[in-house]
């Protein structure tokens, strides 16, 4: 009798934290943000500054068939939510974590692609799935990365068909077009500039 009540005492408490833990929204959705997960802190913020990272820009195209999710999400750090269905390209989409080593291998790469291509090509980062944006933000310190990057703390896009990709593990690509289509979608790991020219190239059509 008492191994039995110490198990339903067990079950319980893990329902009870599930409870807080999670919540549906009203799309039917479960989200399973942690309510203390804030993006946008006077830390965050210090270090965004510190580090020189862009302010995410939203964009001012309508949703268009085959584009990016009509789906606002906070920037990492501060600034500008954004829009997801009215960002244009051309553009490629990073998708990446605070604890993910691939990541952490690839981003001086996307940073260098940054850098020599900017106004060409766009390269935004979202930190996906990931309820850790201190970790994340002193990654991007880490690696030097200065391209915004989006916040995605409640794994919202988990259900979008533009970033299936990133179901199958990260790093992960999205390409965006000029008319803010979804052109394609890769597995990342890149490590060099050539690499993201050769993925442009392949997927947006742009020769660099």
């Amino acid at each position: 009798m008492r191994k039995l009540l110490l198990a339903v005492t067990l079950v319980v408490i893990v329902a009870v934290g599930a409870l807080a833990w999670s919540s549906m929204g009203t799309d039917g959705r479960v989200d399973v943000r942690p309510p203390d997960v804030d993006v946008d802190t006077p830390a965050l913020r210090e270090a965004k500054a510190r580090i020189g990272m862009a302010d995410c820009e939203p964009g001012s195209g309508a949703p268009v068939g085959g584009g990016l999710p009509e789906l606002t999400l906070p920037c990492l750090g501060g600034g500008p939510d954004v829009d997801l269905a009215s960002l244009r390209g051309p553009m490629v989409i990073n998708l990446w974590q605070a604890f993910c080593e691939p990541c952490r291998d690839e981003m001086p790469a996307l940073e260098a692609f940054h850098q020599q291509h900017a106004d060409e090509v766009a390269v935004v980062g979202i930190d996906f799935n990931d309820v850790n944006p201190t970790g994340a933000m002193a990654l991007a310190e880490e690696t030097g990365v200065t391209y915004p990057s989006i916040a995605d703390p409640g794994g919202d896009l988990m259900a979008e068909d533009a970033f299936a990709i990133a179901r199958r593990g990260l790093p992960a690509f999205v390409f965006v077009d000029a008319d803010g289509e979804v052109v394609g979608q890769h597995s990342g790991g890149v490590d060099s500039v050539r690499e993201v020219e050769e993925l442009v190239d392949t997927y947006l059509g742009i020769r660099l």
